[in-house]
């Protein structure tokens, strides 16, 4: 039981990657745009907010496990 609860916690490891690529692209969009900042910082929070529920539901799965 505890490797099953492991593996799911990796999913905590996609997520990190994820939220750091959207961050870089929305910086570099920023620095494109500068005008467009207000969007491009909405847009990138709904972006990392929804990818985080992903590590949300790994941890919640670990516990369910253990």
């Amino acid at each position: 039981m505890q490797l099953q609860a492991g593996i799911a916690v990796c999913a905590g490891l996609g997520t990190g990657i994820g939220e750091g690529i959207a961050a870089s692209k929305a910086v570099e969009a920023v620095g494109r745009n500068p005008e467009a900042e207000g969007k491009i910082r909405t847009m990138m929070i709904l972006g990392i907010a929804l990818s985080e529920t992903v590590a949300i539901y790994g941890l919640l799965i670990s516990f369910l496990l253990m």
